[in-house]
């Protein structure tokens, strides 16, 4: 029986990335994977009739054996998987994942490296930081850098302090090495590659933002603590970033739930979604057996 599935984008998320979509159908027809692509906004979501229900264009649909959710949305994974359909991520990864401060909660369980740090709710703020300065905020929910900022005195403080909308904000030191940090790529249970992102203009090294990427060979004792992590978790595929203090060891950062593989390509030869529908394909057919 062949294996059915889902890639679910957003509207706007399809048209930034038309060919990492083609990248997927593609190896899914290499693969004998029947993979349909769908928009989330055709997508309806509920419960009818006592049962949890999902419609395309408000019309019922056949079930796929997988979902690979690529939006931010945690409650379309859970419905999903109470409808029975196995999703990469999981609804526990995506929850987890696209907050902060509850990834951090949740790594720091494990004893990881990682700088100093205060949650807040916005309404909290005063006119005096809780640490001191520079630092850095994050919106505990941003994603790609463009929602982080370095604080250097008091009129930067006081203007986030008065302008911002987030609802939380997260509180960094910056004892750490700036413009540089360093983006592991994990498929399930495996380290499949490492790239360095430098930045020499910003403290913010991501490669959408004008970062350069280099490949990176990690070392034993940073692949096992990086293996600490995967081991904890149940990933499909993400990507898990480290800053580095000023020795040069690894600083847990966050983990990309919906990651892409840009920086990846642009330094390797890896077939990096070919390798995840490979393990996404292993996944479904020992859950049939």
């Amino acid at each position: 029986m062949t294996i059915r599935g889902w890639l679910i984008y957003s509207k706007q998320d399809a048209k930034e990335n038309a060919s990492f979509i083609q990248w997927f159908l593609d190896e899914a027809k290499k693969q004998q994977i029947d993979l349909t692509f769908m928009l989330r906004e055709d997508l309806q979501i509920g419960i009818m009739n006592q049962r949890p229900t999902i419609l395309n264009q408000n019309k019922p649909i056949d079930r796929p054996h997988f979902a690979i959710v690529r939006t931010v949305e945690p409650l379309l994974q859970l419905h999903l998987e109470q409808l029975g359909i196995k999703t990469f991520n999981s609804s526990y990864v995506s929850r987890i994942c696209n907050d902060k401060m509850l990834t951090h909660l949740e790594v720091n369980k494990l004893n990881i490296p990682m700088v100093n740090m205060l949650f807040y709710n916005r309404k909290d703020l005063t006119n005096t930081p809780p640490l001191p300065y520079p630092l850095i905020i994050k919106n505990p929910t941003g994603r790609g850098g463009r929602e982080v900022f370095l604080i250097k005195n008091d009129h930067d403080w006081v203007h986030f302090s008065q302008q911002t909308t987030f609802e939380h904000v997260l509180i960094q030191t910056t004892d750490v090495q700036q413009g540089k940090d360093l983006r592991v790529f994990v498929i399930g249970k495996k380290i499949i590659g490492a790239v360095l992102r430098e930045s020499d203009t910003d403290f913010r090294a991501n490669f959408k933002l004008g970062g350069k990427a280099t490949w990176y060979n990690l070392s034993h004792s940073e692949s096992a603590l990086i293996q600490q992590i995967i081991n904890h978790f149940d990933f499909g595929m993400v990507g898990i970033d480290f800053l580095f203090n000023h020795s040069g060891d690894l600083i847990f950062n966050e983990i990309e739930d919906v990651v892409g593989s840009r920086t990846l390509s642009a330094v390797s030869s890896i077939n990096t979604v070919g390798k995840y529908l490979s393990f996404i394909k292993e996944k479904i057919e020992l859950e049939r057996q």
